[in-house]
């Protein structure tokens, strides 16, 4: 075990030209996959059998697990985001988010929230009320809990373990220069060895939870939309349209993938959050207003008061063992196996937020949208049987792909809403599907950086495998079979997922006592204030340096400086260190207008200084008055340490004044190193 944060030099080398696969985790998993849609495709009594014989073993001996896993991941990303620890950015000091907040929570919750959202808002709702794990059903202490029960298994919880995925991902490819994969998290538990065996168990983990939690969500939205079909049109329900639905969406999410995540996921996610939200607001209006408002309410306030209550529920004295199959432990399986494909969707649009405002928007902007969703759908559904159309929950609990639609044809311009859900539904599953291809193929991709994505070919592949997959579960036993088939899949990742806690709180840790270091550090203050050498002969200090924070130099200037001030300083300071035993290097990178120096230097344990000056430039600010002449920008020459850019500027420094600099920054990392050894 290593308590050291992971820097650049371990990593694994990155391709020189684009991705390239894994060959033991694409492989691995697509055999896999393969093996067992084709299993469930020549054979689903077979499979049928088997999966319902290990769902029994896994519930019975892991249903504590989940449960505990689930609260602990969701406490710990609370407290990791309410800490002084959510300051931290998830890349680089300099680094600003990519997307827009817009955006970025369209897409966050569009890659996570499907089609399957729809269809439980009402189901769930509607057999909590008729059939609840405790009491009589049809009752008004049913009707007040039903909701509230499905709340908590969409709720804050399951976000709870994407907030974990994804800020670890970001947080040690971002922020700590290591590939964006589900290992590279566990490099504080298991330093170098995530880059062999482990590290590929791990990856092979991720990718089959992934894709059966996928499958899951896709072979429900299926049985919805074909449904949604029969209702508009009359297409028979049946295996042959679930078949051509799945082709076309396959189809469709993959020209949605190959467009990659700035074109067709975030057109798809935004547009999808404007009609669904249209959907439920057309309810809310055409409904019993002044119900749903108050049960939106009162759902809110059970939820926050019986949460504590909720979360630790195993009924261990009267057990629902087929009630707690089908829905606590789905659930928390089923989140447990979309949170490596989610959390490294997030942490692919997250780059330049701070941990805190990412906790905080995937804890409370996706479920804000699902409170409001699934209270007006699923009180809607609850008042419609308490006002005696018992055929209607009859037929619901029966045929579960029917209630969503039973439900809209309760209202006006049945047509045209059922026909505008039908869409939301298709567009909610082409963007789970295309998001899904994305990041199956990153998971078993060599990626050249974190922005990287998997190729194409890669990307397809997965696409059409998860489609298979799907008609695969559906052919076995439909819904059901999904939901044990994700509940079994699901166990192994859900153990990675507690490494993955203990690594990112391991990294943290250091994080915290790193910027201890820094405060405690003698840090001296001559860097640009002292005379130092090189001042102009009469000129005070302090006119110097007025001079230079009103200066404006170009490109040219700063280059003349990078040759004769900062090179020859960094080379001295390094050869210095290498006189001491110290392994240091100076060097360039870059070429013209974008060659910048730096200073690496070894601190041991596989840690090191990193003091890089890069020139930037920017627009010429208007200081009072005085505005400059000739050119609209000038050039910065700023100093970016291993956490990044720290925005300030040594441009006009003097030889001795640049030494200081980074001698002030090298000490800073040493009384980091000394406190890491004291602390342990």
């Amino acid at each position: 075990m290593t308590d050291v944060q992971p820097q650049a030099a371990p990593t694994e080398p990155a391709p020189v030209s684009g991705a390239r696969i894994k060959p033991a985790v694409f492989y691995g998993s697509a055999a896999v996959t393969l093996a067992i849609a084709l299993w469930a495709i020549i054979a689903p009594t077979s499979a049928s059998d088997t999966i319902g014989a290990v769902v029994g073993w896994t519930s019975e001996w892991f249903g504590w697990f989940y449960i505990l896993l689930t609260t602990l991941v969701l406490v710990f990303v609370i407290v990791v985001g309410a800490s002084r620890l959510g300051r931290v950015r998830l890349g680089p000091e300099h680094s600003r988010p990519e997307f827009s907040t817009f955006a970025w929570a369209s897409m966050l919750f569009a890659a996570g929230i499907g089609t399957d959202l729809m269809f439980f808002a009402v189901v769930e709702p509607v057999t909590q009320y008729l059939t609840p794990p405790r009491g009589e059903g049809g009752t008004l202490l049913a009707a007040e809990d039903a909701t509230v029960w499905t709340l908590f298994h969409y709720g804050i919880s399951g976000w709870g373990l994407y907030a974990l995925m994804g800020m670890a991902l970001a947080y040690f490819a971002y922020r700590r220069n290591l590939p964006l994969a589900i290992r590279s998290a566990l490099y504080p538990i298991f330093g170098k060895r995530i880059h062999g065996g482990l590290g590929t168990a791990v990856d092979l983990a991720a990718v089959l939870g992934t894709i059966f939690g996928v499958a899951a969500s896709l072979g429900i939205g299926v049985v919805l939309l074909n449904y949604g079909l029969f209702f508009l049109f009359g297409i028979p329900e049946g295996t042959a349209a679930q078949v051509g639905l799945v082709v076309v969406a396959v189809g469709m999410a993959t020209v949605s993938a190959v467009t990659g995540v700035d074109r067709g996921i975030k057109l798809l996610s935004q547009l999808n959050v404007l009609l669904a939200i249209g959907l439920a607001l057309f309810l809310l209006v055409a409904g019993d207003t002044v119900f749903l408002l108050n049960g939106l309410v009162q759902n809110v306030g059970d939820f926050v008061s019986t949460f504590p209550s909720l979360t630790l529920e195993t009924f261990a004295f009267d057990r629902p063992v087929d009630w707690l199959n089908a829905w606590t432990l789905f659930f928390w399986a089923w989140w447990i196996a979309w949170a490596s494909f989610v959390g490294l969707f997030l942490a692919r649009i997250s780059r330049g937020r701070t941990i805190r405002q990412f906790v905080a928007g995937t804890l409370i902007i996706p479920f804000t949208y699902i409170v409001m969703w699934i209270s007006i759908f699923g009180n809607s559904a609850i008042d419609v049987i308490r006002d005696g159309n018992v055929a209607f929950g009859a037929n619901t609990m029966e045929n579960n792909a029917q209630g969503f639609y039973e439900l809209l044809a309760q209202y006006p311009a049945v047509p045209f809403i059922a026909g505008l859900a039908t869409f939301v539904g298709l567009l909610f599953y082409v963007t789970s599907a295309d998001s899904a291809a994305l990041v199956m193929a990153n998971l078993t991709s060599h990626l050249a950086t974190p922005q990287s994505d998997g190729r194409p070919a890669v990307r397809i592949f997965w696409a059409v495998a998860t489609g298979l997959l799907t008609i695969g579960m559906l052919l076995v036993g439909g819904v059901t079979a999904l939901q044990n088939a994700t509940i079994i899949m699901g166990l192994p990742f859900a153990f990675v997922l507690a490494l993955v806690a203990y690594g990112l709180w391991k990294a943290l840790r250091v994080e915290a006592l790193q910027a201890e270091s820094q405060r405690m550090a003698l840090r001296s203050s001559i860097s640009g204030r002292s005379p130092g050498d090189g001042h102009r002969p009469g000129v005070p200090g302090w006119r110097q340096r007025l001079d230079r924070a009103l200066s404006f130099p170009d490109s040219a200037r700063a280059q003349e400086f990078l040759d004769e001030v900062a090179h020859p300083a960094v080379e001295e300071v390094a050869s210095h260190l290498r006189e001491r035993g110290v392994s240091a290097e100076a060097r360039e990178h870059g070429e013209g207008s974008a060659r910048a120096v730096e200073l690496v230097a070894d601190l041991g344990e596989e840690r090191q200084f990193l003091y890089r000056i890069e020139p930037r430039e920017v627009p010429i600010p208007v200081y009072g008055h005085a505005v400059p002449k000739g050119t609209d920008t000038y050039c910065r020459l700023e100093v970016h340490l291993r956490e990044g850019g720290q925005g300030y500027d040594v441009m006009g420094y003097t030889y001795g004044q640049l030494t200081d600099d980074i001698l002030d920054q090298y000490e800073r990392d040493l009384e980091f190193v000394r406190i890491q050894e004291v602390r342990g």
